[in-house]
């Protein structure tokens, strides 16, 4: 299966830390190979970068790993092949656009038996189980907001997201992260981790290179940030694991929503922080 990647931030920040440990794990520190993905939110607009060769070796990946872009939401993924050809249109994050704002999903794991009812509204244009679940998924979000001109906000957004995604669920293993650039919503069937940073920042270790950073120094009392990964990407710090069937959404670097399916109940977790300055680094 794959590796996911995420971060939620209240200031733009750049990722060529974490993802200089994540891009590893295609090729060096583990066997997903099969193609890599990140995405930039920048402001309306969302950069994509996608190659299919494995993210340790590809030109591409370097040149993310050397040059920090800034963004306040990243989307990253590194591909195991289990369903479509290596190729790039089979290179998450896949995108999709709805009431002006551009959507990005990256998934981990097997449906096997899905496939995307012959009403949804967006088709797919690789071979792989999880562009069809996105569609799958955009075509519920369509449906079920289909008076609105104008994009929902996050909290009309999250219980019906909750409900799609263990729908999706059913089918198989889903651990997935979804963006629109305002919100990161992910859900965990077997594997996906959190952590957050507040001041003071700390010293991190990467998990996957011999590499560390003192975040300190680089970020200010009111910053804060949010990972998500399939597994650790740093030691020593306090990563927590998501439970199966946990739906979670970051805002601005912080967790404001979250479900456990099913029979748990969603409520708002903590209210919005003002940064006094931009985070540099995560």
């Amino acid at each position: 299966m794959c590796q996911l990647m995420g971060m939620s931030c209240n200031k733009l920040a750049a990722t060529t830390f974490s993802f200089t440990g994540f891009s590893a794990r295609g090729g060096l520190t583990s066997d997903h190979v099969d193609g890599w993905g990140i995405a930039f939110y920048d402001g309306k607009g969302c950069r994509v970068f996608q190659d299919d060769q494995a993210a340790s070796h590809s030109p591409l990946a370097e040149y993310v790993r050397q040059h920090p872009i800034k963004s306040k939401v990243v989307v990253a993924h590194v591909r195991k092949a289990t369903q479509g050809d290596v190729q790039s249109a089979n290179c998450h994050p896949f995108q999709r656009e709805w009431l002006g704002r551009t959507w990005v999903f990256a998934h981990n794991g097997d449906l096997r038996d899905f496939e995307a009812p012959k009403s949804c509204q967006d088709m797919p244009v690789g071979g792989t189980d999880s562009e069809r679940a996105f569609c799958a998924l955009m075509s519920h979000l369509r449906s079920h907001f289909k008076d609105r001109v104008q994009p929902p906000e996050w909290s009309e957004l999250a219980p019906v997201l909750a409900r799609i995604a263990a729908e999706l669920a059913g089918h198989g293993n889903f651990n997935m992260l979804l963006s629109d650039g305002q919100a990161l919503y992910a859900h965990c069937s077997t594997n996906l981790h959190l952590l957050t940073r507040r001041h003071p920042f700390p010293h991190a270790r990467l998990v996957d290179r011999d590499m560390s950073l003192d975040l300190g120094p680089l970020n200010a009392e009111g910053d804060v940030m949010s990972l998500l990964a399939t597994e650790p990407l740093t030691l020593d710090e306090p990563w927590k694991a998501l439970r199966t069937g946990e739906f979670v959404v970051l805002v601005g670097g912080q967790l404001v929503w979250q479900e456990i399916h099913p029979g748990t109940r969603a409520f708002p977790v903590v209210s919005p922080i003002t940064a006094t300055r931009a985070p540099s680094h995560a």
